[in-house]
């Protein structure tokens, strides 16, 4: 067995598998780790198209679509490489990308996961939405990334060429240890799509391992292949996914505080759609609310499951990320 897995999830994307693949393949040394492409039941030719041109390409049939959180668990659970690798489909990577990755995890047995420095396809100057330079969370479980502060994105200028400590890893470019992906219980297979990946990074701080970031690899991301900004789809995933993490999380003496507020500010945000007349995503926010309350039960489970006492502190912006970056509080 190799050392690694690069497992790429794919759902009818053989147009993105065309365009990245060949990245993929001709920068990832065949002796240290394997090529999986998992399939999420696409009904295009994305098999064919890899049978017919890269028969080194493993293929991993799943049934039907599971969603990102889904079809990894499913795919990841007939896996034993040591190392995984989950890469979006959408992702190019670069010469001499999966060494420095590996090295990190090897370094240390408290280091988990580790993800590269995630740039933009399309402006290659320039960080990408997904993952930036390492990913964080501030106190009201709002996500930001060095280098992407909600909406804002810089250009990389060289300021984040160092190795330290995340909150949360991308999981457009994940390298994380399959002992600990397992431990952890893999991605929560009901969050679908959206933040499953900072879910699954504070459940492994919580069993006492870190996630990283490295600066020694790049890749670079296309970004909204799924579900872009302006899907309705997307609002009600990031909104119910978010409540779901917190309440899964969040240590007792934050949790009913946080969640006061959050529900708030989402309310105030629901508010702002309808006033711009965007109806759908106000519906979303409310339909994520609603549901997010049918699935209180279960949460417990998970939440009991978990026994969240652990808060990094310093991995956590104790400020709003919102009055940060539009009032500079």
């Amino acid at each position: 067995m190799k050392k690694a897995a690069i497992v790429i999830l794919n759902w009818n994307g053989v147009h993105h598998l065309k365009e990245f693949l060949p990245s993929v393949i001709n920068y990832t040394p065949g002796d240290i780790a394997d090529i999986i492409v998992a399939d999420n039941g696409s009904t295009d030719e994305s098999i064919a198209y890899i049978q017919l041109n890269y028969s080194k390409v493993q293929i991993l049939k799943l049934d039907k679509n599971y969603g990102f959180a889904g079809g990894y668990n499913k795919a990841l659970e007939q896996i034993e490489h040591p190392i995984l690798v989950l890469l979006n489909s959408d992702v190019s990577v670069t010469e001499n990308w999966l060494i420095p990755l590996i090295d990190v995890l090897e370094k240390d047995e408290k280091i988990a996961s580790v993800m590269p420095k995630i740039k933009s396809y399309l402006q290659q100057d320039t960080f990408e939405y997904a993952g930036a330079a390492g990913g964080y969370i501030d106190y009201l479980g709002y996500p930001f990334c060095r280098g992407r502060w909600l909406d804002k994105i810089e250009k990389d200028s060289g300021q984040y060429n160092d190795e330290l400590e995340v909150f949360w890893a991308t999981g457009a470019c994940m390298c994380i240890k399959n002992e600990v992906f397992k431990k952890a219980g893999g991605f929560d297979s009901s969050f679908f799509a959206h933040m499953e990946e900072i879910d699954l990074c504070w459940r492994i701080i919580h069993l006492g391992y870190k996630n990283w970031y490295t600066s020694k690899a790049t890749v670079y991301h296309l970004g909204g292949g799924t579900l872009n900004k302006t899907n309705p789809r997307k609002t009600y995933l990031n909104y119910r996914n978010n409540l779901m993490m917190l309440y899964k999380n969040l240590p007792a003496n934050k949790l009913n505080k946080v969640l006061f507020i959050r529900k708030l500010l989402d309310g105030l945000s629901a508010i702002k759609h309808l006033l711009s007349f965007e109806f759908k995503h106000a519906i979303a926010i409310l339909n994520a609310h609603i549901d997010y309350y049918k699935s209180k039960s279960e949460l417990k489970v998970k939440r009991t499951a978990i026994n969240p006492v652990a808060y990094p502190k310093s991995l956590i912006m104790q400020k709003s990320i919102i009055l940060k970056r539009y009032l500079n509080y």
